[in-house]
């Protein structure tokens, strides 16, 4: 299920805080870091990074996902997107990479944009899928809350008796959402899903999965609850957004007020393409990851 070479064992970083990410690192060239969703882990990217051969790919399980490190403890200050943002920091700092893209799906993405917003002198580019900012109050629309049920979900402690440490639970409801959430001609591979439920299933590892959602009033609330900021303070970072046509959680025409947060976006939407955008379109991803790695420092205007 990895994508490192052959015998070449998992790779560790340092601890931030307290927490050591697992990684996968191949290539050579401009870097580009590539940080997944939930509920996945690093083998999200499995069909991109093979087409980044002339990249240096740093692929690291977030806090509390995959071969990263679990620790029980407020979410608020241990999983939040800033929490999260300092062990990326910290793994580009250790490895020393000299302003890579980064790339972000998910909740990948809302870590991406908080180290861009707390380090823009490290990053080159970003390249994102939704969640985004600008989607503010239409996730508390009737038909949104129809998919997002899962966030409240997420946040009780009943979800942790019902699922965590439970094989066939876990892959349940795993499957669920790789099914509901993907485009209509996309498979989550049995071998995949497999994997998945090994990483997911473990004591302690469910647990470890949802603490994003703990944070504070969960992440639907997060997102309702943003405002633009002024045009001095909008993101600086040039980003590329891949916005999916079949996402059912993020309608495409909620990509409309990107360019009241970045100052530099330009965005692509994607046909025939779900929520699970580097598996569904890893062609597409890539793609951007080497423009945004070729392109030069110079501002490009907002589309």
């Amino acid at each position: 299920m990895s994508f490192r070479p052959r015998g070449q064992r998992v790779q560790r970083s340092a601890a931030v805080d307290g927490f050591r990410l697992a990684y996968d690192r191949v290539g050579a060239g401009v870097p580009a870091v590539l940080l997944h969703g939930w509920p996945s882990d690093r083998t999200e990217y499995r069909d991109v990074v093979p087409l980044l051969t002339m990249l240096d790919v740093v692929v690291p399980d977030l806090r509390g996902f995959g071969e990263s490190d679990k620790h029980p403890g407020d979410a608020s200050t241990r999983y939040g997107a800033e929490a999260q943002a300092r062990s990326v920091i910290g793994l580009i700092e250790e490895l020393r990479l000299d302003r890579p893209v980064l790339g972000g799906h998910d909740i990948g993405s809302r870590i991406a944009v908080a180290v861009a917003r707390l380090r823009p002198d490290l990053i080159r580019e970003l390249v994102l899928t939704p969640p985004l900012p600008g989607i503010g109050a239409r996730i508390l629309s009737p038909e949104a809350q129809r998919h997002f049920w899962y966030v409240s979900f997420n946040q009780l402690g009943l979800a942790d008796e019902l699922i965590d440490g439970r094989p066939d639970a876990v892959r349940a409801y795993l499957r669920h959402f790789w099914s509901q959430w993907s485009g209509p001609d996309f498979v989550l591979a049995d071998d995949h899903l497999d994997h998945l439920v090994s990483v997911y299933a473990p004591p302690g590892a469910f647990t470890a999965s949802v603490a994003w959602y703990r944070v504070g009033a969960g992440g639907v609330a997060r997102l309702a609850a943003e405002r633009a900021p002024t045009a001095g303070e909008r993101l600086a970072v040039p980003a590329t957004v891949l916005w999916p046509s079949d996402d059912v959680l993020f309608p495409g025409s909620w990509a409309d007020r990107l360019t009241d947060y970045f100052a530099d976006v330009r965005v692509h939407h994607l046909e025939k393409t779900g929520h699970f955008v580097p598996l569904e379109s890893p062609h597409a991803f890539a793609a951007s990851v080497i423009r945004a790695a070729q392109r030069d420092a110079a501002p490009r205007r907002s589309r």
